[in-house]
């Protein structure tokens, strides 16, 4: 069960997360949109997965790894932003969401 704590750092973060990952597809990769659509910090805030929306990619597997590969420097520009809110940045792990494929599976299933 999520805090009240939890809750606000969580929203926190997915916002300087979809700031920071936004101006990062923008300078280092071509014809990506990256969307945060979840952040969950762990009970005692040391780390966060974070959910990311991937769009016009053929290979999301690939896509992730890379950004995966720029984690202490989102991790940096996450710390200049959130410093006088937490006395810790949390150590972010990125996993795919996989929702709106899922929804739009559900979609062409039902209309078949």
């Amino acid at each position: 069960m999520e805090t009240q704590r939890q809750k606000k750092i969580a929203r926190l973060l997915e916002k300087d997360l979809g700031e920071i990952m936004s101006n990062l597809v923008r300078d280092r990769m071509s014809n990506v949109m990256v969307t945060v659509t979840k952040v969950i910090p762990t009970s005692d805030l040391s780390l966060a997965k974070v959910y990311l929306s991937l769009f016009t990619v053929s290979d999301k597997q690939q896509t992730l790894k890379e950004i995966t590969k720029y984690e202490k420097e989102i991790r940096h520009q996450l710390g200049n932003r959130v410093r006088h809110q937490l006395r810790v940045v949390p150590a972010l792990l990125f996993f795919e969401d996989d929702s709106l494929d899922y929804i739009e599976k559900i979609d062409t299933l039902l209309q078949q």
